[in-house]
């Protein structure tokens, strides 16, 4: 995986101010591909991938240009997400326990549980992202998609991941530069 998720053939097709939506799109993708498996028991999500994709460009009210170029950059970071949270599931969701005070996994909001499972798996395992620009965006989807006090929640937790992560890693750590 290349350049905060996107396969270099992709790079050179769309622009940085592209990649960067193309990102934003594809953590909602993954958001929903999560969400989906969440509320169906991990039944259904892989298999109607392509339906949720196609409902979210459909709402995002993409022209059928700018869908044609963007979707394959969105699928492949929302679905690189997706898979690295599934690989990773029962450590990210022993963090999340861990540090969500108060808050069993299973009493939290869908939302707020899978964006927060989302961030993780995107700070933990997608290291050439900036770890400000991870968490700012989890922070406007649980704003957007959760309730009053999401955004707080999220910040509050994958602020606490940030600053752990930090002390233990190399001096690169949160710029996008780390291995």
């Amino acid at each position: 995986m290349h350049l905060a998720g996107i396969m270099p053939s992709e790079q050179s097709a769309i622009s940085k101010r592209e990649r960067v939506g193309a990102r934003r799109r594809g953590r909602e993708f993954c958001l929903a591909l999560l969400y989906a498996s969440d509320v169906g028991g991990g039944r259904w999500a892989g298999e109607q991938a392509e339906f949720i994709l196609d409902s979210l460009v459909e709402i995002w009210g993409f022209a059928a240009q700018e869908a044609k170029k963007l979707r394959p950059a969105v699928r492949e970071f929302g679905e690189a997400l997706w898979q690295e949270y599934l690989r990773h599931r029962e450590e990210i969701d022993r963090r999340i326990d861990r540090l969500s005070q108060g808050w069993t996994l299973e009493r939290m909001p869908v939302v707020d549980r899978n964006i927060l499972r989302m961030a993780m798996a995107e700070l933990l395992y997608l290291g050439d992202i900036p770890v400000g620009a991870t968490i700012d965006e989890a922070v406007d989807l649980a704003k957007e998609y959760g309730t009053a006090d999401s955004g707080k929640f999220v910040n509050g937790i994958l602020g606490t991941v940030a600053r752990e992560l930090q002390e233990r890693s190399d001096p690169d750590f949160g710029t996008g530069e780390a291995g």
